[in-house]
């Protein structure tokens, strides 16, 4: 369905503004069939991904600092989001023996556990919205989102 009919636009739409509510509109409807997949975990899409950052340390701690480089919402509260996941027991937090202050922060063997169990699911969400379109046009597709995006780089 067209942009204008989702969104129930009775005035033309320029291609720059169709483009932008496309992509909002778009990111809500990824982030809304997410969150039904977070929520019986009681997971947020920000926690998620804090758990999928320390995933890919393969053991070695993190730092706040390098979590929030590594978020995909640069304006998360990482503290926060960090002290849910404590209090879930899905990750640990310690003070840097080298450094008193830097805070070291560990995914648990629970928080592991958690993220193989939703692997597949995610997996599946992925695909579910990549299935109109062949490999070409998902190539196209992340060269133009890329493009579009690094503009103010």
């Amino acid at each position: 369905m067209k942009i204008e009919d989702e969104i129930k636009s009775t005035v033309p739409l320029d291609n720059s503004k169709k483009v932008i509510l496309n992509i909002l509109y778009t990111q809500n409807v990824v982030t809304d069939k997410l969150n039904e997949i977070l929520k019986p975990y009681d997971l947020s899409a920000e926690q998620y991904n804090v758990l999928r950052i320390l995933r890919g340390q393969k053991g070695c701690p993190a730092n706040m600092c390098s979590i929030q480089e590594r978020m995909l919402a640069k304006t998360s509260n990482t503290t926060r989001l960090v002290d849910k996941l404590l209090l879930k027991e899905l990750v640990t937090r310690e003070v840097c023996s080298e450094n008193r202050r830097k805070i070291e922060v560990l995914i648990t063997t629970k928080g592991l556990e958690l993220l193989s169990e939703l692997d597949p699911k995610i997996k599946e969400h992925e695909h579910s919205f990549a299935k109109n379109l062949n490999r070409e046009e998902l190539e196209i597709l992340n060269d133009l989102l890329e493009k579009y995006r690094n503009h103010y780089n």
